[in-house]
């Protein structure tokens, strides 16, 4: 299997030409007409015993041509393409020249990275938007590990108040008849959740345990079932128990069962640190948007199609792969959701094109910079990924090529090389 031809077709476009011996092609012949013999049935021969030239004599010379160039297809390619020296990018357009006695000539359509032109990628004015820590902010983020670390508490000495959880049951009535869907047994409902009708949950407040009462309330006008829209109704309704939300108290003892720390002012100042590294590092991540903007707006490369179309597929995978990781898959996400598969490529078309050019400038800047990635760059990224994803680094290094990570990393040095020359203006945000 060798390269015949490599020729310029159109602008970023080549016809790649590459030869199949006759041995070898003959063997992928003989190993097709093995595999499907089995399933053929000619007269005269017991099913599968049929020789091979009996069923080319019946079915024509090429009944397995077709299996069999497929099959040879991915390594004729992958050493034609590695062959020719090209940055070949999205997938090839192949084609059958010729099949003779001297065997199997195919060619391929492949598209190549286009040439890229890039100035004045330093000194990029970039406004960065810096976020101070509020006190409101601040309690908030307490508040909610407060409300983590709550215990229900039943309530035997009062009645229903906002805010309590109470577990009833109901059975509403229009004109006086049970209507459908307005039942429940058990139903534990928190008072002020807005979850029932307007009107219902307050008419709870003021009421014991075990005591059987009226709700009278009235349907919104857009109510979801017409029949009742706009209509009165009355529940009926009795109370079988009360819970309460216990927070805890924010002192020493709090910030011991939470954190690592003592007191609770330790672990005020450590929340506040914490939070402004948050800010920090979207201030940061604002930043290369930003930057990253400033050089697709200096990019200039006639970029093929191909390129798009195979980036958005990348994205569509992933998303697919991201669903998996929490029991979801694409059929069900367009079940629920009443997308397609075009209409997601359509949404994840702009992000693609924005990660084709944001690249290729990148790579380029890499390599008018000279830059390129020490043994330790790349190990260390090894290191990253199997941390991510709880997996050892060996098992890493076998499914990523050293090369791919080495020119991932090339084009993070380069982004970080822009971002270090960058002009800065501070506002807070």
């Amino acid at each position: 299997m060798s390269l015949t031809k490599s020729e310029v077709i159109e602008k970023n476009k080549y016809e790649l030409q590459f030869s199949v011996d006759k041995a070898t092609f003959d063997a992928a012949v003989n190993a097709v007409y093995r595999k499907q013999v089995k399933s053929i049935t000619v007269p005269g021969f017991r099913k599968g015993k049929a020789p091979r030239s009996i069923i080319e004599k019946m079915y024509g010379t090429g009944v397995f041509y077709e299996d069999a160039i497929n099959d040879l297809i991915p390594a004729a390619y992958t050493d034609a393409a590695k062959e020719s020296g090209l940055e070949i990018v999205g997938q090839p357009e192949f084609d059958v020249v010729s099949i003779d006695e001297n065997g199997l000539v195919l060619s391929a359509k492949v598209y190549v990275k286009p040439d890229v032109e890039i100035k004045d990628y330093f000194g990029i004015e970039v406004e960065k938007e810096v976020t101070e820590v509020t006190e409101e902010e601040l309690d908030k983020e307490i508040e909610t590990v407060r409300e983590r670390n709550s215990r229900e508490i039943e309530v035997t000495d009062r009645a229903a108040e906002m805010g309590d959880t109470t577990v009833i049951d109901f059975e509403g009535f229009c004109d006086g008849v049970a209507f459908e869907g307005g039942k429940g047994t058990d139903y534990a409902l928190k008072l002020g959740s807005g979850s029932f009708i307007p009107g219902f949950e307050e008419q709870i407040v003021g009421k014991s345990i075990d005591e059987e009462f009226d709700v009278n309330v009235t349907f919104p006008e857009e109510y979801h079932a017409k029949d009742l829209a706009a209509k009165p109704a009355v529940f009926k309704v009795k109370i079988h128990s009360i819970t309460r939300v216990e927070l805890p108290v924010l002192d020493d003892d709090f910030a011991k069962d939470v954190s690592e720390f003592d007191t609770f002012d330790e672990y005020k100042a450590d929340l506040k640190a914490k939070i402004e590294k948050r800010h920090e590092t979207a201030a940061e991540n604002a930043v290369e948007d930003k930057i990253v903007e400033a050089l697709i707006e200096k990019l200039e490369a006639d970029i093929p199609e191909a390129m798009y179309v195979a980036e958005t597929e990348n994205y569509v995978r992933d998303y697919d792969t991201r669903l998996r990781s929490q029991g979801l898959d694409l059929k069900t996400y367009f079940k629920y959701t009443g997308m397609n598969l075009d209409a997601l490529r359509e949404q994840m078309r702009p992000q693609a094109e924005r990660q084709v050019k944001a690249r290729l400038a990148l790579e380029k800047i890499a390599a008018l910079e000279n830059v390129e990635a020490t043994e330790e760059d790349i190990n260390g990224e090894y290191q990253k990924i199997a941390e991510a994803y709880g997996i050892e680094v060996e098992q890493v290094k076998s499914s990523i090529d050293a090369s791919a990570i080495a020119e991932d990393m090339k084009v993070k040095k380069a982004l970080d090389l822009v971002k270090e020359k960058a002009v800065f203006t501070v506002k807070e945000a």
